[in-house]
């Protein structure tokens, strides 16, 4: 690997979401705010929505990461689940045992149990879902009648889902009115700016150890901003790759052609598209076939 090449202590563009990498950029500085404000005053169903790639899940980690000691918080990663199953994840999560053969009747009521032992502790009860628009249509329909568990104050529960934008779509069908309605607070993550993926490049190469400042000049690393579209998944993918070109080179610093290199090499890269040279010179011909008319026109005058 090329750590030692460039001085690096670790690998600055890794695909797993690592809150050490953190990096305080407006979208997700936003979302955060949203999601602990909404927290905070105890709203029943929280959202926050963004494309494959925009740093849903590192968000999802840094809240929990950084949740007060109060909030108690049962995580689901992976919610593509049934109504059942949705009900005894959450159980588990929430720290019951019991036995399977108790109805989805009585284990709600379980449920609603522990809830009320954890508040009568002090405890709010967040539950988390990633990858949210994976959930089925019955089991979002279970996820709302869970915010149906409430005292006279509060709710007992709270919902807080991460999810691809497929989740709005589905949210505006007819069917989902009580659910969406719901929603109290809502955040959109969206794509970096150049500025701010240049940023979040030094930032990652900073914290990974190097003592090269720049590894990736400016102009290059807003070449890498433009292909990924602001995306950071994708910047850290093609970043690594033309690290890795780099390096096979025996360079020391990432070059205009190595990100080409990495470009190249990512289908969902943006790849600029030029115009063929034929094209080109058709249209200058017929630019100079124009100019050509109207003066010989003119000159008939």
């Amino acid at each position: 690997m090329y750590l030692q090449h460039f001085g690096l202590t670790e690998t600055p563009f890794s695909l797993t979401p690592n809150t050490g990498f953190f990096f305080g950029l407006a979208p997700h500085v936003e979302a955060l705010q949203v999601l602990q404000t909404a927290l905070q005053t105890g709203e029943g169903f929280i959202k926050v929505t963004g494309e494959v790639g925009t740093g849903k899940t590192l968000i999802c980690r840094k809240l929990m990461n950084e949740l007060p000691e109060r909030f108690h918080c049962a995580y689901l990663p992976n919610p593509y689940l049934t109504p059942e199953e949705l009900r005894w994840a959450v159980a588990l999560e929430l720290g019951l045992k019991h036995s399977n053969k108790i109805d989805q009747q009585q284990l709600t009521s379980l449920i609603q149990q522990q809830l009320l032992a954890l508040s009568a502790h002090g405890h709010s009860i967040i539950l988390v879902l990633d990858e949210a628009q994976a959930l089925p249509d019955e089991s979002l329909e279970a996820l709302r009648l869970f915010t149906n568990l409430e005292t006279e104050s509060r709710k007992l529960l709270q919902v807080v889902l991460f999810a691809q934008p497929e989740l709005d779509e589905r949210l505006a069908q007819n069917k989902f009115r009580q659910l969406r309605q719901r929603i109290t607070f809502s955040y959109c993550l969206r794509a970096l700016s150049h500025d701010e993926s240049a940023a979040y490049i030094q930032h990652r190469l900073s914290v990974a150890g190097s003592a090269n400042g720049r590894l990736f000049s400016e102009a290059n690393a807003k070449r890498i901003a433009k292909a990924a579209r602001g995306i950071p998944r994708l910047i850290n993918v093609l970043s690594h790759k033309a690290l890795l070109v780099s390096f096979g080179e025996g360079a020391q610093k990432v070059e205009k052609h190595h990100i080409g290199a990495a470009i190249d090499d990512t289908s969902d890269a943006y790849k600029q598209q030029y115009k063929p040279f034929w094209l080109v010179i058709m249209v200058l011909v017929a630019a100079m076939s124009v100019s050509a008319f109207y003066w010989y026109k003119g000159s008939l005058t």
